[in-house]
């Protein structure tokens, strides 16, 4: 009975190194998942760039997308002319004949073939022009195009219905020559000094300031929804990038009270609303703002 007990015991540990031996090997030619799945620790380097001649078959492939109207990509769903003549949806809206062939533009028949091609493909950012340099499939180009750094800057003065738009480096231009009832002040520390507070319904108060070789828009908006309700923020004329380098502080205080918020800045090219719906700001009630305005004026550090 020892000898057999002895046998079974080899035999066992020799199943077992079999086992080890194989889990080794497997370990060994098995990809880890950290290297397959994104966001699992391993950070899976860039596609590689296209050979030129993909490039070019895939600059040619995008091309047919083009809207002879506005040179705008089509996008699923795409719609042709009797003819087989393609326009955007944009442009349909706008127009019922053809550019191409003069027929019209009714019934909306669907293209089927190129939706599919469209699927397959990548398109590059509408802002490729001002720099933007990614290629998207058609299902994410337009939450892209959306939030694009290189898309056209609007108007960052609030309460306005200025429609301007243009490039980063023109917004200064803009505000001081559009906008010229907002005041600058120069240096870190300023007193924002927004007057009667007890203006009814919806106000906006601005303010720039410019230090650190950057300018900043200092806003305090009331809104009137509900019972009323300040915000203050602080906006950088700059981009996203650049406004993570920046942390900035508002303090309002009287004599027994000190009320204090610090926080990152957003861009202009997120704005005010962004900042209130990311609670991105410094919020108070009207009976707070009275505990620290003077006749009616509140000053904010």
């Amino acid at each position: 009975p020892c000898g057999k007990q002895q046998q079974q015991q080899q035999q066992q540990q020799q199943q077992q190194q079999q086992q080890q031996q194989q889990q080794q090997q497997q370990h060994q030619h098995a990809p880890s998942l950290a290297a397959v799945l994104p966001g699992t620790g391993g950070a899976s380097p860039p596609p590689p760039p296209l050979p030129p001649a993909q490039q070019q078959q895939q600059q040619e492939l995008t091309s047919l997308f083009e809207c002879p109207i506005c040179f705008d990509y089509l996008l699923p769903p795409i719609l042709q002319c009797p003819a087989g003549h393609l326009v955007c949806k944009q442009c349909r809206q706008q127009r019922s004949v053809c550019p191409t062939c003069q027929g019209s533009l009714t019934p909306n028949i669907r293209n089927l073939a190129m939706e599919k091609v469209a699927s397959a493909i990548l398109f590059p950012c509408k802002y490729a022009t001002t720099g933007c340099s990614l290629a998207l499939h058609h299902t994410e180009k337009p939450k892209h195009e959306a939030i694009c750094e290189y898309r056209p800057y609007s108007c960052p003065c609030p309460g306005s219905s200025c429609g301007w738009e243009g490039s980063l480096e023109a917004v200064m231009s803009h505000l001081m020559h559009a906008h010229k009832s907002i005041t600058t002040l120069q240096g870190e520390d300023i007193i924002f000094l927004a007057t009667d507070i007890n203006l009814p319904g919806a106000v906006d108060w601005v303010m720039m300031q410019s230090c650190f070789g950057h300018h900043f828009m200092l806003v305090l908006k009331k809104k009137c929804e509900g019972h009323p309700q300040f915000f203050a923020t602080v906006l950088l004329i700059g981009t996203r990038k650049q406004a993570e380098n920046f942390q900035y502080r508002l303090e309002l205080h009287s004599r027994c009270h000190r009320l204090t918020w610090e926080a990152s800045p957003c861009s202009i090219h997120d704005g005010v609303p962004v900042a209130i719906y990311n609670s991105n700001c410094l919020v108070f009630d009207t009976a707070t703002a009275h505990l620290f305005a003077d006749n009616g004026n509140l000053g904010i550090n």
